[in-house]
Order: C-alpha cells, then structure tokens, then sequence
C-alpha cells in the first residue's frame, strides 16, 4: 500500500515528512511525499488569511487532502489552527521533539545591546521580560536564511525551536538552550500532526498506530488553550504541556509586547481539554483578555 503525503516543500517540512513516512515504512506501508506550495511560501501578507498567520501554512495542503488529491498531510503542529477544518482529523501526533527554543549566536557571549533577530511576537516578548539587555530585530525566513543571516552579521543572535534544528541536522557553533521560565513555547512545538480524511477509516487504522499518547495528550492541551482565548493569529502566548501521572499539566503564560506585564497559569486535570480550560480560564481573568485584544487591534 502507497500513501501520499502532503507537505510543504522547505528543507524542514520535507524532513517531517520524511519522519512520518520512516514510521510508515516500518509498519509496511510506502509513502510518498508531495511537496505543496502554501501562501506563507509565497508570500501572501497575514491579511489575506481568514485564519490567521496558521492558515497561512496549512490551507492548500489541508485542501488537497480534503479533494483526495494526497492521503496524509504532515504538519508541524504549532502551524494548526485550533479548529479541525471540516472532514478531516488529526491522526496521529507522533513521538515528539525537544519542544523548548534555542538561543543561536555569533559570539560564545552576548554583551549589552546585542541585536536578537525572531519574528514571533512571543519569542520577542519574553525576551523583553527575561533579557532587557537585548534588543529584539524581526528577521524572518527559514532556518538556513536565518542562520545566514547571523553569519553575516545582520543580527547578533537568533532564537529556533530545537526540534527544527534537530530535524535538519544542524548543531550550531554557540547555543544555548532557552529554560521554560524564560522561554515557553508556542503551543505545539516540537510535535507533529498528522491530518487524515475523517471518512477514510483504512487510511486512519494505519496512521493512528503513529500516535503517541503524552505527545497527543501534550498536543490536544495546548491546541486547547489557544482555542479557549481565541487564537488564530499571532500572538505573545506559551503554553507547554506534559502528561502526569495524574493527568495532564498546562503552563501558559500570555506577554505584553514590550513585556512589562505577563500573566500565567498553571493546571492540572486528568483530561487535556479540562487542563487546558482551567488555564485559559487563569489566564483570561488575569489580564491575559486585555493584552490579546491589544495585540490583536495593533496587527
């Protein structure tokens, strides 16, 4: 049996893909990656995505999937938009990778003032918070044209995820691995989804064998307190969870921009969607609601 996969076709989707169709292979089943062209590949302003900077990603890929044109599609998760698109499901979120980020720099030392090139809006604000010392600078592009332009010397420092730097193979000269109370994740992070047709119950029998569950539990929370405070968009919001063995804890932290206000929440529930509700519930009555609506006018 041959599933095709589709993916976008930068180095580091091709290499989850890949990731996917080796767990594949070792259930006996052949897959074939079909790399698609999304609108954040070419460009297309935030604007033009009714959802959001995620959409951006995953539309044309969930798309196809939905037209029967591939059988899988492979996601990193923090990419998804917090609503399953209609007809199709999640499969399966394999064993996932270091969620945490990075800190990449020129230098084994950064000194005072050193410029940090992200384009997340939470990256940036909790480097305010954490690092005042730091001077934040957008820089976007994938993981190579951000590591190029580090060693040319357009910024000092650059903060990656480092599952995407695992993935590709690539153990930079001078890093630094970032703490959770510094820096919290995007929800996501590290993990894959795997999508499938919600009728395609063969399909689903196969993919589901992929699935790892403190990684889909971990998922499903996280996914859940972006959903519960309305995400969809960029924002300043972390949120990292792990299986217990009581269930299922959620930290989450939304940050002012500049960060000079940060409000966080911690839960624990035997259900992830119960761990995640409980957060997000934190979150909102602290102040969280006032800084997303902030962000979310200003964008």
């Amino acid at each position: 049996m041959k599933l095709r996969i589709g993916t976008r076709g930068s180095k580091l989707a091709m290499a989850q893909a890949r990731e996917v169709a080796a767990g594949l292979a070792a259930l006996g089943v052949e897959g074939e990656l079909v790399p698609i062209a999304t609108s954040g590949d070419r460009g297309v302003p935030l604007s033009s995505s009714p959802a959001g900077a995620k959409g951006l990603f995953v539309a044309e890929i969930v798309r196809a999937l939905q037209n029967g044109d591939v059988d899988l599609a492979v996601h990193s998760a923090k990419d998804l938009p917090s609503e399953d698109p209609s007809a199709v499901v999640v499969g399966a979120v394999p064993r996932r990778a270091d969620p945490f980020d990075v800190l990449v720099t020129r230098e084994p030392t950064l000194g005072e003032g050193a410029l940090v090139g992200t384009s997340a809006l939470r990256r940036r604000a909790q480097l305010a918070r954490s690092r005042p010392e730091l001077r934040a600078r957008d820089l976007r592009g994938n993981v190579d044209t951000r590591l190029r332009k580090l060693a040319e010397g357009e910024v000092d420092a650059v903060v990656l995820a480092a599952a995407g730097l695992a993935r590709l193979g690539i153990t930079p000269e001078h890093w630094t691995p970032l703490p959770l109370d510094e820096m919290v994740p995007a929800p996501g992070q590290g993990a894959l989804a795997v999508q499938a047709r919600a009728n395609d119950r063969a399909v689903l029998d196969i993919v589901r064998q992929l699935d790892d569950e403190r990684s889909r539990a971990a998922f499903e929370a996280e996914r859940g307190v972006v959903a519960a405070v309305g995400g969809g968009c960029a924002l300043p919001l972390g949120a990292y969870a792990e299986r217990r063995a009581q269930g299922v804890r959620v930290l989450a932290v939304v940050v002012r921009p500049d960060g000079t206000d940060l409000v966080w929440a911690q839960a624990e529930a035997a259900a992830p969607a119960d761990a995640a509700a409980e957060a997000a519930a934190t979150l909102l009555s602290g102040g969280a609601a006032e800084i997303l609506a902030e962000v979310r006018a200003a964008s």
